[in-house]
């Protein structure tokens, strides 16, 4: 009823992005003793929202739109996340170590939680208050990789921290290329066959259906297999909707399965943030708040610097992003679900001082990024040309 009262009264949908609000009402029902046993844990969100939310993102983000920037989101979102890990996690330890007790790996793992974004609050916002559609693009597909990404990093982050296991570069590339190849090779076949038993029949609701299995199947198997589950939907998604643009002949499909995860889009999305909020309130310390906020700043500027440096990587990247489309580019790298379900698979395990600072950013970056971006982006960005061909 929350969710429903929410969209409907969200008529602009630009200004305050719903996930938003619907945080601030979770936050708010944290404090209602009939809320007080509703918990939130790593797996509910992977095994229940995380695969439907990729899904829905994958299906729907245009192929083109990745080939076209498949260089730079595939740079952000793989040696871009390992290259922010390592950099913030050197200015959070020397910057907040004098001050407060941190070890090099504590600041090494909220680094790693801090690395995946969440297009979800601001893609829909970016497309409306601009006319580059580019860099919402580069924005969603970016997280749509680095969400499978970061979980590689954060296992092998973890794995030192909580294991005390070494850290080599060859074994962590090989696992890292293993997972994640896996993950993409997996989606495309499964993918590929899905498109394929879409014409065993005509009727929509059994087409629907297969979508479902795609979704959620592909996933299961991925992590049962030992590869990226995140990639694995995705690849899945963006397969099935490639190969329905050059093969399926059925012209309601589309037009039916868009209908349903559009219904069902924003039923999960009420559900996730609402525990988020409530869930937000057992791990905020007000003691912490000008270190919180000071990493939040932190992550800005690393954010900022890293995409500064893969854009000077290639003369086209250098003209098509200047400093505004970089702060863009930065600013809409809000930390979300992702963070999120990362943090709660530590399982109270490591000091509150871990729990509570990376928490507290993560909520930083939900309200203050998702209600900026706007603005923002009509400041920089309003009245520019659509497609420009640079």
């Amino acid at each position: 009823m929350i969710g429903y009262s929410v969209f409907t009264f969200d008529k602009k949908k630009k200004n305050i992005p719903v996930p938003v609000v619907l945080l601030l009402i979770g936050i708010g029902l944290s404090f209602i003793p009939a809320f007080s046993d509703v918990t939130l844990t790593k797996d509910i969100i992977f095994q229940w929202f995380l695969p439907a939310l990729l899904f829905i993102s994958a299906y729907q983000f245009p192929a083109k739109a990745l080939k076209k920037h498949a260089g730079i989101i595939t740079l952000l979102s793989t040696v871009g996340i390992v290259i922010t890990t390592l950099l913030m996690s050197l200015l959070t330890y020397y910057g907040l170590h004098p001050w407060i007790p941190m070890t090099y790996g504590e600041a090494l793992l909220i680094s790693a939680i801090l690395t995946p974004t969440d297009p979800i609050s601001v893609v829909s916002v970016l497309k409306e208050s601009s006319n580059r559609d580019d860099i919402a693009d580069v924005v969603e597909g970016e997280s749509m990789i680095n969400d499978g990404t970061s979980i590689v990093l954060f296992t092998v982050v973890a794995g030192i921290y909580f294991g005390g296991e070494t850290f080599s570069i060859s074994s962590f590339m090989g696992e890292f290329l293993l997972v994640s190849l896996g993950g993409i090779v997996l989606g495309v076949t499964l993918g590929w066959m899905a498109s394929k038993a879409i014409h065993f029949t005509t009727d929509s609701r059994y087409q629907i259906m297969l979508s479902i299995i795609l979704a959620y199947g592909t996933f299961y198997v991925g992590e049962e297999l030992g590869v990226s589950g995140v990639l694995a939907t995705v690849s899945s998604g963006i397969m099935l909707s490639y190969e329905y643009g050059k093969t399926i002949k059925e012209n309601h499909f589309r037009k039916d399965l868009d209908g349903f995860w559009t219904v069902i889009e924003p039923t999960i999305l009420t559900f996730l943030f609402l525990l988020i909020g409530i869930q937000t309130t057992r791990y905020l310390s007000f003691s912490l708040t000008g270190w919180i906020f000071f990493l939040f700043v932190l992550s800005l500027f690393v954010r900022y610097v890293i995409i500064i440096g893969v854009v000077k990587m290639k003369e086209t990247w250098r003209m098509q992003y200047g400093w505004k489309e970089v702060s863009i580019l930065t600013w809409a790298g809000i930390k979300g679900t992702m963070s999120v379900a990362l943090l709660l698979g530590l399982d109270d395990q490591g000091p509150f001082l871990l729990h509570s600072l990376t928490f507290g950013v993560i909520m930083l970056s939900l309200l203050i990024q998702s209600v900026g971006i706007y603005p923002l982006s009509t400041l920089f960005l309003k009245g520019e040309k659509k497609g420009k061909d640079y």
